[in-house]
């Protein structure tokens, strides 16, 4: 059984893997100025402005890399879906994100190494981040107070989670909820863009012009393997969280998390295993939670492809022209409304029937693991 020892593998690959920028500490470095009493982490080096913050400064820790050990991709290059087939088993989770019609898949096997990629879509200057302890990947708009900022990795966590850094004010972020927590931006907080963890099949399915994240990231890594391999263990305790986890759930069991402000509603993957379509109101929204299968761990055997299925789900308005839709499975991965009949896949795109070509509004959600949700948001309500 996959113990702490695996993740501490883990980390010394990444810090052997991140030579070059790195300026890797081993944890438990105290931090050298200011007068502060012992912290779990190194100021040498930072300008962050460090008397402001707004969590205390002894709940972050050093997670093994410094600072851009764990190096984000700020040149990133995409390829076609033909060429990504190449590298890319149709199982395998990528976050999936479309603005303006233009889509693009980053794959987990390339962001479990990097974390960040910093990058512009249609336009809009965007930052797609992946935290590997908590199984967490939002997409943030990296424009802020009248700037745009570059994001990298701080090599500190928080609650288990990446704590991610702006090259601007040197400002840190909190991956999960997008918020400055210390330093000059202290308060604010990104713009999440919706996205969802899809297969590389279903992705393929739904954006026939899509591209994806290419292996030519300037950097030499193994990519399609897993550094955390076994992490994905349901019952363990996470990897550097202060404190046991909340056990209403096993800490590491995949949920559908809804997140609005400090507002958070859990629908666990144990549930839609069972059920696989799920209707809740959420803060006055209608949602339909969709499950589908075909989907492997990122975080379980060395090798992605080979990794188990745990399936993948995501979260819509079931609303249409004004009406509510009540959804059902159809089987293959399909469901149907009762109102119609129309035919809908996990992107909440309908296939056929009188609703074909329209689309459920993509709610903002992430699907991660339980325990990092309970961290940041202990009154999440789980919907069973």
């Amino acid at each position: 059984m996959w113990r702490l020892s695996g993740v501490l593998l883990a980390v010394a690959a990444l810090v052997v893997a991140g030579c070059g920028g790195s300026d890797a500490r081993p944890r438990g470095s105290a931090a050298s100025s200011g007068g502060d009493r012992k912290l779990d982490f190194s100021k040498d080096g930072w300008k962050t402005d460090f008397g402001r913050h707004s969590v205390p400064l002894s709940e972050f820790t050093s997670g093994g890399p410094g600072r851009d050990g764990i190096p984000p991709i700020d040149e990133p290059r995409f390829v076609s879906l033909a060429v990504a087939a190449k590298f890319v088993d149709d199982r395998e989770p990528v976050l999936a994100l479309e603005l303006a019609g233009r889509a693009r898949a980053y794959p987990h096997q390339i962001l479990i190494w990097h974390e960040i990629v910093n990058d512009t879509l249609a336009g809009r200057p965007i930052a797609v981040t992946y935290c590997p302890l908590c199984n967490s990947s939002l997409v943030f708009d990296r424009r802020t107070q009248g700037r745009t900022l570059r994001f990298g990795t701080t090599g500190n966590l928080r609650s288990s989670d990446l704590v991610m850094w702006d090259r601007q004010t040197e400002t840190w972020w909190q991956q999960l909820t997008g918020e400055g927590v210390v330093g000059e931006l202290t308060g604010k907080r990104l713009k999440v863009l919706e996205s969802q963890t899809l297969s590389f099949a279903d992705f393929r399915a739904r954006y026939p012009a899509g591209e994806v994240l290419s292996r030519q990231t300037g950097f030499d890594r193994d990519y399609g393997s897993n550094p955390y391999a076994g992490y994905d263990e349901p019952d363990e305790q996470p990897f550097l969280l202060s404190g046991e986890a909340d056990r209403r759930l096993p800490p590491k069991e995949h949920v559908l998390s809804l997140i609005r402000g400090k507002h958070a509603a859990v629908v666990p993957f144990s549930a839609l295993e069972r059920d696989p379509v799920i209707e809740l109101d959420f803060e006055g929204d209608p949602v339909v939670v969709l499950f589908k299968r075909g989907v492997r761990s990122a975080l379980d055997s060395g090798v992605i492809a080979d990794s188990r299925d745990v399936g993948t789900a995501a979260a819509f308005d079931r609303r249409v022209g004004g009406r509510k839709l009540s959804l059902a499975a159809a089987g293959a991965g399909r469901f149907r409304d009762r109102e119609t009949g129309s035919t809908w896949d996990i992107t909440g795109t309908a296939t056929a029937g009188p609703l074909y070509g329209r689309r459920l509004r993509l709610m903002r959600h992430d699907v991660q693991f339980w325990f990092a949700v309970a961290a940041f948001l202990p009154d999440a309500r789980i919907v069973r």
